[in-house]
């Protein structure tokens, strides 16, 4: 990492944490990456594009269904690749709940499309080559997604955040949660 970026980094932490004090929010409103949504609201709407060759997708293509919207820092790294091979071995059970898994990060649609064959990941990866979404949802730092995610009701409300997620176990974490709320 050159000296910019850590000077650019170091800068972006102490800001945030600037924020939050002088804003008075509460330490779950900010974390590392920017303001988070708030539990309760409706979700921040997005249109990206996928790999899955259907062009775009959109948060309200998923109406009526749960939606699990994770963000990850990069294809083919060994955290990113457990926690989609996590998301992909429990699919069945996501889909049995009415669930959605989506992944989101900065690569582009090419590198997700190779990501899913080489991984065989059955569920969409969308491209934020921006930031945009990223950055709506608190989870942009510099030029990557930060690994967070997010559960959506059916109604397109924001009703569980998971911040710094350990990808080995997430995938149960969610669907506990999951189960909490549907029950």
């Amino acid at each position: 990492m050159s000296g910019f970026s850590r000077r650019g980094l170091l800068f972006s932490l102490l800001a945030l944490c600037w924020l939050g004090l002088w804003t008075g929010l509460a330490p779950d409103a900010i974390a590392m990456g920017g303001p988070q949504p708030a539990i309760g609201a409706p979700a921040p709407a997005f249109t990206l594009p996928s790999n899955s060759g259907d062009g775009e997708v959109s948060l309200a293509d998923y109406q009526g269904q749960w939606v699990v919207l994770y963000f990850y820092p990069q294809d083919f790294t060994s955290g990113c690749t457990l926690e989609a091979k996590r998301f992909q071995q429990d699919l069945p059970d996501y889909i049995d709940r009415n669930a959605q898994v989506i992944g989101v990060s900065a690569d582009d649609v090419s590198s997700h499309a190779d990501f899913c064959d080489s991984e065989g990941l059955r569920f969409p990866l969308l491209s934020d080559t921006t930031g945009e979404v990223s950055k709506a949802y608190g989870s942009w730092l510099g030029y990557r997604s930060l690994r967070h995610t997010y559960l959506i009701d059916p109604d397109g409300v924001l009703q569980e955040i998971f911040l710094g997620v350990r990808p080995a176990i997430h995938s149960q974490e969610v669907l506990a949660r999951l189960d909490e709320l549907v029950g």
